[in-house]
């Protein structure tokens, strides 16, 4: 196999089923070797016994690809560690981090317990932390060793982190945090030769399945615009050398449509000079939103 990713080492988190799955296929189809990372987990984290990664290895491997397993927690510490040791064991090398692995426990705001803000929380935000962590430590030795680094990390983040989502809170929360890691790293990394984005992607999961049914209905005929592997070529793109000059970014994909999301701005201020007085701020505050672009609605509100 041969194509824009040819030789390049990937570790794409979540990789068994879905979005990673699909990730996983179209790396390989441009000529990387894969580390396809899964717990087997159900939807909301538990235990289901089943190895999805083993089974996405061997289609690699079918179609003569080079693949390997990895079933780490990527929210664990010493388990992120074992995972991008597995690339630079196995490969000698890692050229590319594709975080992508979650579940959901959604449920209303009012209703949410502790354990299911952390649940979420850690394998969301630190499932995306502490693999970059480590990545970032090899990288770092490489290029202070003389050794060139041209490294890509691709988090996924929500459109509910962009805008909110009705009875998802923690997730959104989560997916909020991974959009501002990816800038954070961004900047940091740029000088060791690892530029950082992110992908907010609209497909057809276990997880939208269930948030979102209705939308996630296949077509009967014609193009899929949920289908998961409309996400991948991006992020392939993303993970090649030609997207070097391409960091800190923020892409909107679904279906055929690729966006950039933009973040937080600096509005235009009202300055008096001096400090205000409680009683001056409504109308300031009226002004100041009557000039603003409004906010994008929060999915699922009425």
């Amino acid at each position: 196999m041969s194509g824009i990713c040819d030789g390049r080492v990937v570790v794409i988190t979540g990789a068994g089923r879905g979005i990673g799955r699909a990730h996983a296929l179209a790396f390989a189809a441009e000529g990387a070797k894969v580390v396809v990372n899964d717990l087997g987990a159900g939807l909301d984290g538990s235990a289901s016994g089943e190895d999805p990664a083993s089974a996405v290895v061997a289609e690699i491997r079918a179609g003569g690809g080079d693949a390997v397993v990895n079933g780490d927690d990527v929210a664990d510490w010493t388990g992120a560690q074992r995972l991008i040791g597995t690339a630079i064991d196995t490969f000698g090398r890692l050229d590319v981090l594709v975080n992508n692995a979650g579940f959901l426990r959604d449920r209303m705001l009012a209703n949410l317990s502790e354990d299911e803000w952390d649940a979420v929380i850690r394998v969301h935000l630190k499932g995306h932390f502490a693999p970059l962590r480590h990545a970032i430590e090899y990288w770092r030795s490489e290029s202070k060793a003389g050794r060139g680094v041209d490294a890509r990390i691709i988090n996924t983040s929500s459109g509910a982190g962009l805008q909110g989502s009705i009875g998802q809170s923690n997730y959104a929360a989560a997916k909020a945090g991974i959009a501002v890691l990816t800038i954070n790293a961004a900047a940091e990394f740029a000088r060791y030769g690892v530029t950082v984005n992110a992908i907010a992607p609209a497909a057809r999961t276990r997880m939208t399945e269930a948030a979102m049914p209705d939308a996630m209905a296949k077509p009967a005929e014609g193009f899929d615009e949920m289908a998961p592997e409309n996400v991948s070529p991006l992020v392939v793109w993303l993970g090649s050398a030609q997207s070097r000059d391409v960091t800190g970014r923020v892409f909107e994909v679904e279906g055929g449509k690729i966006a950039l999301a933009d973040g937080w701005r600096h509005g235009v201020p009202i300055d008096k000079g001096q400090r205000w007085s409680p009683d001056e701020i409504g109308p300031v505050v009226t002004k100041l939103i009557g000039a603003a672009t409004p906010p994008e609605p929060v999915y699922g509100a009425s």
